[in-house]
């Protein structure tokens, strides 16, 4: 099956490093994914669609219910019956046309039936709220990919298609010959899509004023593929609002980019709140004082965690390798028993003591077995830790690809009104091939 895009590795972003920053970052997404045919996974559809606000769900469709629907209880009651039904709709006209152009790729890239090919599209707006609460955009996207590589994207500056591939360039061509959608397209990015996106914003703002949530900070280290080191990691979990400000440092002292220092960047959890991971190489017997440090407006102070200086999974081997030993020394006082078994029954009871005692494990075993249950606690710490997160994560990995033109867009956020510029769109644009 294709890799995975651009279009979900950029929701992996490096997290911004300043605390009650000036404004906040909003951002309205819609995605769409088809596949060349189906395949028989659970959850896994020939065609999805989905709108995303901050990255997380609102609505979804997919070619089985063929209906959309809310994944937001305040989308549900702020919005009408109407706009669902034209949403369902307009997803229908998408799911077709993507049909169609999934074949023509196929076709225009030389590739057969035999393997799964995907065709996606993603098309939204980022905008900066300020304090004063005026919104300011930042910037519009409206691309396509295939088979996980980038195929088509639209430059808002330029109002020009952008073919980064050769086999792009009849479809760039034929779009940019038409101004007309392209100014559309401009306009939707940078009007309509905030539009919309300034309203689900007030819909979610009176429905979910949930209470601020401090973050649960964790250290913990795991063994390196580097020889000799471990990756430290500090996680901040069910954080709310998302804005944060993360660090780890060296005997007080910040470590940086340039430290080797790798963020997954602010990720939603299946509940509403946020987490965020960081991350270095160090050697594994270095002995100087790391702490994750922590500030979030819901904390009356910061979070300094100090790692204690253990690595989850770094003495597995040890104990190992100290539990074969113990089970050697055993065999032989076993073997040398028998021996003198044979030599002299008298011995017999001794054997028998032997053979029966308890096993003690010395205290290099016994601290291997300390360390492994750390060890386990600590994996099995991690592991639930990243796993608040799948919900989205899994959403995000299922979701359909993208658009099929500029006019698509503006039908998923708001139906009505450019139900004629989808309709002339389509039937100007008709197809991704000439």
């Amino acid at each position: 099956m294709a890799r995975l895009t651009t279009i979900e590795a950029e929701m992996l972003t490096y997290a911004a490093f300043s605390f009650f920053p000036e404004s906040e970052k909003w951002s309205l997404n819609y995605i769409y994914t088809a596949l060349s045919k189906p395949v028989e996974l659970p959850g896994i559809h020939e065609f999805t669609a989905m709108g995303l606000m901050n990255d997380n769900q609102i609505d979804y469709y997919d070619s089985v219910a063929k209906k959309k629907i809310p994944k937001q209880d305040w989308m549900r009651e702020k919005l009408p019956a109407d706009y669902w039904e034209k949403g369902t709709q307009s997803r229908k006209s998408k799911e077709q046309w993507f049909k169609v152009n999934v074949n023509i790729l196929m076709d225009r890239m030389k590739h057969n039936n035999t393997d799964v090919h995907i065709l996606q599209w993603k098309h939204g707006c980022e905008i900066d709220r300020q304090n004063d609460g005026t919104l300011k955009f930042i910037k519009g996207t409206d691309q396509y990919s295939y088979d996980g590589d980038d195929f088509l994207a639209f430059d808002d500056a330029s109002m020009q298609w952008v073919a980064p591939v050769d086999q792009a360039l009849p479809t760039k061509r034929k779009w940019d010959g038409v101004q007309i959608l392209n100014q559309y397209t401009k306009g939707y990015l940078e009007k309509e899509c905030v539009d919309w996106l300034s309203k689900f914003m007030e819909y979610e703002e009176k429905d979910f004023s949930r209470d601020d949530s401090p973050p649960m900070v964790y250290a913990f280290a795991k063994k390196a593929k580097t020889a000799e080191h471990v990756h430290l990691t500090c996680m901040a979990t069910g954080f709310y609002p998302k804005d944060v400000v993360m660090h780890i440092k060296k005997n007080g002292v910040q470590l940086t980019k340039h430290d080797g220092v790798l963020s997954t960047g602010v990720l939603p959890n299946h509940d509403d709140t946020y987490q965020i991971r960081m991350s270095v190489q160090i050697p594994e017997a270095d002995t100087d004082v790391y702490e994750c440090y922590v500030n979030h407006r819901a904390l009356k102070e910061p979070i300094v965690e100090e790692w204690d200086g253990k690595c989850c999974d770094c003495y597995q081997k040890t104990g190992v390798i100290i539990g074969a030993v113990v089970v050697v020394a055993l065999l032989l006082i076993l073997v040398a028993s028998l021996l003198l078994w044979k030599r002299c029954k008298i011995c017999s009871g001794n054997v028998a003591a032997v053979l029966n005692m308890p096993v003690r494990k010395d205290d290099a075993s016994s601290t291997s077995s300390d360390s492994g249950q750390g060890s386990n606690e600590c994996l099995e710490k991690e592991a639930m830790l990243k796993n608040e997160g799948n919900g989205n994560v899994a959403a995000v990995l299922n979701m359909p690809v993208r658009k099929d033109d500029a006019s698509s867009t503006s039908s998923d956020s708001g139906q009505g009104s450019n139900e004629c510029l989808e309709k002339e769109a389509m039937l100007t644009n008709e197809a991704i091939g000439e």
